[in-house]
Parts: structure tokens; C-alpha cells; sequence
């Protein structure tokens, strides 16, 4: 079960050593400028693969669960299918179901722990291999692997990262797994962090926050759907940024764009932010320097800043 790119490196390795019987992810959804239905990437995989496909909207009524159980699975095997699955779900596999989750549980269980870490200024992170039961990324794990988090890093970077480690790790604890040699412990009692699901409009930039937090934000939410600010009634991304400390600039409102080195930057509630690459709505990403070259006006002015629960 899985949905986003995420899932396809533990697909593409179950499909190469273990027999599957079917593959359920998400319905197809509007996609791109022209909002047409798109496949999931793992959609994509199966169907090239001849992998019967399900797409239920809900895993939870009796015609969907009926689905699986016909499937007779010995194991399922979850990777970010963005649905929680119910104890009839659950007990249908006589292995139960294992997760590859994208973080140390019991730090960052939930829907977002990749950009939950960078934007907590974490160093390390890394994947679990857990056996799911009915709490949200609750149940016990049967393997962990730290993985660093490089300077500059961005969201989707580690992301791709982290899901080709997971499904390493999977196929190594699996036959010890299956052999009944590797029991599931339970997650620590300490150290519990969660994350919800973020959406597109948690990407906008609040200007009164640190720079230090906001080019972890920058980070966080790149390449997709990209951190933006507001700026004569147009929608501009910040893609990649670098820190400037408050001692290295004359003091003015958070916001207040400026020149630095040849490169536009911003005030912040501390310190100030270099935009390295930005893009404008419905245009290609491009170079902070050669922006403002041809966006001049753009120095001097004040960006809007986005708070939590704003739009």
C-alpha cells in the first residue's frame, strides 16, 4: 500500500524478491495546469509491472475490506499511502501489516516527518520498519536506521533519501520477520513527537520568524509545493536561500527586500534572508541575481507575511 514517489523504491524491491498479489493506492487526481486525473507513480509501477490494482477512496467499508481479504496476502506492507487503516484491515494478513515510516519513532510520528525534522533544526533522522496496529505510527518496531541530515538539504531531497534506505532495511529484516527470528518491540515511552499532514498554504513565509528558521522553512517545503510570500499581488517562491546574521545589515522592517551582493534578500525577525533562487507564479525557476536584474522594483518593498491558519 502506498501512494507518492516515496513508496516506489519499497515497491520496486518487494516486487523483485516476493511474489505480490496486488497493490492498493490512492484514486487518480487532478494533476497540473490542465487538472487532469494522474495515476499515482505507484499506480504507474504496477500496472507496467501486471500487478492488479485497487483504488478504494475509503479502506473501510465492507466491499473494500471484502477486496482485500480475497487477495488472501500473507503480509501487507505499507510506505506513505495516506490512509489509516482500521483493525479489519489490520488483522487480515497473518504476518499483520509493517510501515516503512520516514523517521526515528517515536519522534515525528505522523503524516509530515521529513519536513517536521528539518523544520525542527533536527541533525539526525532516519527510518523504522514498524508493525502497524490501530494508533497513528504507534505500533512496535523491528528496525531502525539513523540517517544524517546534510547542511542545506532540502525536503524532498532527504525524502528520496530516506525511501530508498527504508526499503533496504525492509528487505533485510524481512526474512528474520517471517521466520519468527525478529519480534517487534514496543516504541520508547519518551521522546514523542507528532506531525500533521501540511498543506500547501503552511509553505507561506511569516518574515517576523528568524532567518535561521526560515531557511530550514525554505528547505523544508522544496522543490513542492515551495515556500512563498506575497509581492504586488503575485505569488513568489523562495527555492533555495541562505542565512545572513543581524550583524551584517542595517536594521528595517521584517520583509523589507534589499540588495546584497548583487542578490535580493529580506529582513526577518532576526537576521535577514539571501534569495538564491525564487519563482515567480507561472514562470521557470530562475537565479535570486538574475531576478532582480530584470525585477528591480522589487527592492525596497515590503513582502506579506503568512501566519499559521492564514491563506
Amino acid at each position: 500500500m502506498g501512494t507518492p514517489e516515496f513508496a516506489l523504491p519499497t515497491l520496486e524491491k518487494l516486487a523483485t524478491h516476493y511474489s505480490l498479489v496486488g497493490v492498493v493506492t490512492q484514486p487518480d487526481r487532478p494533476a497540473g495546469r490542465g487538472r487532469r486525473l494522474t495515476a499515482s507513480p505507484v499506480k504507474e509501477f504496477a500496472l507496467a509491472e501486471g500487478i492488479p490494482v485497487f483504488q478504494p477512496e475509503r479502506l473501510r467499508g465492507v466491499e473494500a475490506i471484502e477486496h482485500l481479504r480475497a487477495w488472501v496476502p500473507d503480509l501487507i506492507v505499507v510506505a506513505a499511502y495516506g490512509q489509516i487503516l482500521r483493525p479489519a484491515v489490520l488483522e487480515i494478513p497473518r504476518f499483520g501489516v509493517l510501515n516503512v515510516h520516514a523517521s526515528l519513532l517515536p519522534r515525528w510520528r505522523g503524516a509530515a516527518p521529513v519536513q517536521a525534522a528539518i523544520l525542527a533544526g533536527d541533525t539526525i533522522t532516519g527510518v523504522t520498519i514498524m508493525k502497524m496496529d490501530e494508533g497513528l505510527d504507534t505500533g512496535p518496531i523491528l528496525a531502525q536506521r539513523e540517517v544524517p541530515i546534510a547542511p542545506g538539504e532540502t525536503g524532498g531531497a532527504l525524502e528520496a533519501r530516506l525511501a530508498e534506505i527504508g526499503a533496504q532495511l525492509l528487505l533485510e529484516v524481512l526474512p528474520d520477520y517471517l521466520s519468527g527470528r525478529l519480534q517487534p518491540q514496543p516504541q520508547p515511552a519518551e521522546g514523542v513527537t507528532i506531525t500533521h499532514r501540511l498543506s500547501a498554504e503552511a509553505a507561506g513565509i511569516d518574515w517576523t520568524r528568524p532567518a535561521v528558521e526560515l531557511e530550514r522553512h525554505v528547505r523544508a517545503f522544496a522543490p513542492t509545493p515551495g515556500a512563498f510570500t506575497d509581492w504586488n499581488g503575485v505569488r513568489l517562491k523562495v527555492l533555495q536561500s541562505e542565512v545572513l546574521a543581524a550583524d551584517e545589515i542595517a536594521p528595517a522592517a521584517p520583509g523589507t527586500v534589499f540588495l546584497w551582493h548583487k542578490s535580493p534578500a529580506v529582513m526577518t525577525g532576526e537576521g535577514a534572508l539571501v534569495l538564491v533562487q525564487v519563482q515567480v507564479a507561472g514562470k521557470r525557476p530562475m537565479n535570486g541575481e538574475l531576478f532582480v536584474r530584470g525585477r528591480k522594483d522589487i527592492l525596497g518593498a515590503v513582502l506579506g507575511s503568512h501566519r499559521p491558519g492564514e491563506k
